[in-house]
């Protein structure tokens, strides 16, 4: 199994996301940040069972939350290179890899 590490901007991603849910209601981005980990464990459980987003990542779809994890899987870890809304900006974080 190997581990998943974030880029810094996707961290921030995900830091932003997380203040932006408990401000609109307390708790729920706790639930973000547990849903993300959650999703972290099935990626590294099983990299290559979520959707090929073009020819060097893949995709994490959440379910509850309008945001994917967008990653691609190294030699020795997964690197997780954008918390991306599905809404937004689509394709920014391609300079990342």
């Amino acid at each position: 199994m190997k581990p998943a590490r974030f880029h810094p901007e996707a961290l921030a991603e995900l830091d932003e996301a997380v203040v932006y849910y408990e401000d609109c209601s307390p708790g729920l981005g706790v639930e973000l940040r547990q849903a993300v980990e959650a999703a972290t464990r099935r990626i590294e459980e099983s990299p290559l069972r979520f959707y090929p987003y073009d020819a060097d990542t893949r995709r994490f779809r959440m379910r509850r939350f309008p945001y994917s994890l967008i990653y691609a899987e190294l030699l020795d870890h997964l690197w997780v290179v954008a918390f991306a809304h599905h809404k937004r900006r689509p394709g920014y974080w391609r300079g990342r890899l």
